[in-house]
């Protein structure tokens, strides 16, 4: 359980005033807290409060949900950063190198999908073992004749 002080009782945030601020469900709001993205207290009456930073932080997470990174990365990223704090421009600055260098991967395997696709045109698939998308460097050939899907 995390203790925390009257100063940041007094600043702390509801479960709508974060979704309202940062624009993401209440009810992703919870599942980024049971995935762990996110942490809470809660009131003597049961209700959840979060430190205003928890605004930095749901922005990151939906930013790196945004360019495709899985939810599995995004938890071991912030589990990194020292007592669960939310990223600085530091931490931002590492975080998105990381990021952006699997996102030029996948750009550049998209874009090669994208010029086979122009070659795939007008095939009409008749021929599986010529097709670089369906059977890239005749791999089926391998498997014997007949039909492997």
């Amino acid at each position: 359980m995390t203790l925390i002080n009257a100063a940041d009782i007094d600043k702390a945030l509801t479960v709508g005033e974060v979704a309202e601020r940062s624009g993401v469900a209440v009810s992703t709001l919870h599942f980024y807290e049971k995935k762990g993205l996110i942490k809470s207290w809660r009131t003597a009456g049961n209700q959840r409060r979060y430190q205003r930073d928890i605004l930095r932080r749901v922005a990151v997470i939906k930013v790196a949900q945004r360019i495709g990174i899985p939810l599995a990365e995004i938890t071991d990223a912030l589990s990194a950063l020292p007592d669960g704090r939310s990223p600085t421009a530091r931490d931002w600055k590492r975080l998105s190198a990381r990021w952006r260098e699997q996102l030029d991967e996948r750009i550049e395997q998209l874009t090669m999908l994208r010029n086979q696709l122009s070659d795939c045109i007008g095939c009409g698939c008749l021929s599986i073992k010529a097709c670089r998308l369906r059977n890239p460097y005749d791999t089926l050939s391998e498997e014997g004749p007949g039909p492997h899907f």
